[in-house]
């Protein structure tokens, strides 16, 4: 349920939801800080950091003593010593869009008395998604290594700060006492490679280059440390001798000169103009810089001006992180493939080049279906502006919460000279067969049914379900492993594993979990099965559309599956005699009537049919019949209002009698029953000479039968 709005809380609602927040954020902060092990985004931390900062604003007398907005990280682990931060290792406050910025460069110059024509510059860097750390050199040697904790106190990291190879043990040319702080990290192969080493053990994968990380700087043993791939870049200071230099930048500089890795990417810029240019190219570069980045970094360059601008209680005023929309991210498109279902639908799926995106590496994006690669829905309406999607393409990444990931937009500007759209396949990419796509379906699928390897397994276990053949001791986990073995490809095959596999060196009976009693009797129970009544039959070759209710009504008006089969073939051109005779049985629709066409106008699938029919004894469906009935054989029509039963009843007490109900009037039909309302169907039957009924001479027809 979605929060209430903070205009409509009233105070007693306020302070019940600021307990909340302080609650979830308090848990979100240990998992994240100290467990390294999140359980929501960051977009959603942010939304409700900023949530609980909106309703202290409304109810200031209700803040908490253990107020969000006073938290910095969360408590340093018991697992490690304890270091107190000479000074203090603040958080940054949040903006998210221009305005933010604009409105950051504004609160400056207000508070240094600078008027609108001072120039005031600023760097600008990229906000490395990672763990924060503090290195101490004293007479440039490294003397220990902290993370930043609760902001005051953190964990005592310094022998595995000592395994990193970024971090410079020594330092020629430093201060006296220097504080280097930055950000440890893993890049994206770094990353990809321990998570392939940590299944290859069975272990559990990290879920992002951060998590991994700072698990791996937070190791009790530091050869765990040392054997993990951690990078470090600086970006500030903390307890200084001497100065570093004049301004942010020159700092920076100096660290770079001291041997410590500092970003290529960060820049010295003048105005809310400049850096969000800056922000827009760093954002454009994001993924292929091989590591991980959430926003870009804004501080004030002058460090006078930053001793006067100060802190607030967890921020400095002098610093703001522009950060990236959490669940968006521009990556580039490298190959589109097309998977197929266990319905045949041909889903495409875009490979991308990784990029971290709401706390999850992506490089899988569904693409939906060929309109949506087009630029349209399946309506024809227009999306993205009509951009279609293609192969080398530089896309935006869309994912929220558990949202399978998304491509939102294309930048049309990076596209490849030479690129060409891309053709939706008409040909099912596992087994050739057509690949269709029904009026109205905005998927293509494929109609190679039972001989398509993507489909076959999932179409074998409706095979012996429960409503289709309910072969004893063949259950969906028997005919998923006898699929892998090679056993069985088709539904025939299983008719034939007594012939193949009972005797000879693979015979079932030696195979784990099977003796000869159980061979046996699994090989009796299909012989049983051979017999099988066509309803079932038809259910059970899990035509798409073609359910237990729609199978027994083909049963009923067909009889036995050699008529199914011929009138199907006469129906494929969808028009004439035979098709109009499979789209008048009342609950035959024209949408399982092309689907069961289609379906057995594939050479392969047809074949397989055929293979299977021929191993069985398929019984004549038994239709309801009456010596005297008089509408015996007959095909009747219902139309209008029914007053008396509804049309349902009226349609099971017709097929009692041994009438076939058609949902259409056409030469072949016997008998209308017309209540009020009849329409073209009336008229029809009066045009073609068909004897016509109302409610009550229906009933009378039937009195007593």
């Amino acid at each position: 349920m979605a929060s209430p709005p903070v205009p409509s809380l009233d105070k007693e609602t306020a302070q019940a939801e600021l307990a909340r927040l302080a609650d979830i954020l308090a848990k979100a902060n240990v998992a994240y800080h100290g467990n390294d092990d999140p359980f929501i985004s960051d977009a959603e931390y942010d939304a409700l950091k900023a949530r609980n900062a909106e309703i202290e604003a409304r109810f200031p007398d209700l803040k908490r003593g253990d107020s969000p907005s006073e938290t910095v990280g969360a408590a340093a682990s018991d697992g490690f010593a304890k270091v107190t931060h000479e000074v203090a290792m603040l958080s940054l406050s949040n903006a998210f869009d221009a305005t933010d910025i604009e409105d950051f460069d504004q609160r400056i110059r207000k508070y240094l008395g600078l008027g609108g024509e001072a120039e005031v510059y600023y760097t600008a860097e990229p906000k490395i998604d990672g763990l924060s750390l503090s290195l101490r050199y004293e007479h440039g040697q490294l003397v220990q290594a902290a993370t930043r904790g609760d902001g005051s106190v953190g964990e005592n990291v310094t022998a595995n700060a000592h395994t990193i190879q970024d971090i410079p043990q020594s330092l020629s040319g430093a201060p006296e006492l220097l504080e280097v702080r930055g950000e440890v990290y893993m890049s994206h192969a770094d990353f990809q490679s321990l998570n392939d080493t940590q299944l290859s053990v069975g272990g559990k994968p990290f879920a992002n280059p951060r998590n991994a990380a700072a698990g791996s700087l937070r190791q009790l043993n530091p050869e765990i440390t040392r054997a993990r791939p951690l990078k470090f870049f600086a970006y500030a200071w903390g307890a200084l001798s001497e100065p570093l230099g004049e301004t942010q930048f020159q700092a920076i500089e100096k660290l770079k000169h001291l041997g410590f890795n500092t970003n290529s990417m960060t820049g010295r810029f003048s105005g809310p103009k400049e850096l969000l240019e800056h922000y827009q190219k760093i954002e454009s570069a994001r993924a292929t810089l091989g590591y991980d980045i959430d926003g870009v970094v804004y501080k004030v360059d002058d460090l006078t001006f930053q001793r006067r601008l100060g802190f607030r209680s967890t921020t400095p005023r002098w610093a703001i992180a522009h950060k990236f929309p959490a669940e968006l991210a521009w990556t580039r498109l490298e190959t589109i493939d097309i998977q197929v279902g266990r319905t045949g639908a041909l889903s495409p799926v875009a490979r991308l080049h990784p990029v971290t995106v709401g706390g999850v590496v992506v490089s899988n994006a569904t693409l939906h279906n060929e309109d949506y690669i087009a630029g349209t829905d399946n309506k024809g309406s227009v999306i993205r502006d009509g951009k279609d999607i293609r192969v080398g393409d530089w896309v935006q990444v869309y994912r929220a919460g558990d949202v399978i990931p998304k491509i939102a937009d294309v930048d049309i500007s990076k596209r490849p000279a030479g690129s060409q759209p891309f053709i939706f396949p008409t040909q099912c990419p596992e087994c050739e067969s057509a690949a269709i796509r029904d009026e109205g379906d905005a998927v293509r699928r494929c109609t190679g049914g039972l001989i398509c390897p993507a489909q076959a397994v999932e179409k074998l276990k409706h095979f012996v379900s429960r409503a289709a053949f309910d072969i004893e001791g063949l259950g969906a986990k028997q005919v998923e492993q006898f699929y892998l073995d090679g056993w069985i490809k088709e539904p025939a095959d299983i008719f034939l594993l007594r012939e193949r596999y009972g005797e000879g060196l693979q015979q079932l009976k030696n195979r784990e979990g099977w003796g000869e009693k159980s061979a046996k009797k699994l090989f009796d129970a299909i012989d049983e099965k051979r017999k099988i009544p066509l309803r079932r039959l038809i259910f059970a070759l899990g035509i798409r559309h073609v359910g237990d209710a729609g199978s027994n009504l083909l049963a009923q008006h067909y009889g036995t599956f050699e008529e199914l089969e011929r009138a199907v073939t006469e129906a494929e051109p969808l028009a004439g005699p035979a098709w109009d005779d499979l789209v008048s049985i009342d609950g035959v629709g024209t949408v399982m009537a092309a689907s069961l066409i289609n379906s057995m106008a594939q050479p392969a699938e047809r074949a397989s049919i055929d293979r299977l029919v021929a191993q069985l004894n398929v019984q004549e469906a038994a239709r309801p019949t009456s010596d005297s009935s008089p509408v015996a054989g007959k095909t009747v029509v219902f139309t209008g209002t029914l007053e008396k039963m509804t049309r349902s009843e009226a349609k099971a007490r017709a097929e009692a009698l041994g009438a076939k109900v058609s949902g259409s009037v056409s030469a072949k039909t016997d008998l209308l029953v017309a209540g009020p309302g009849a329409g073209s169907k009336a008229q029809k039957a009066a045009q073609l000479g068909i004897e016509t009924l109302d409610e009550d001479g229906w009933l009378d027809l039937i009195d007593g039968l």
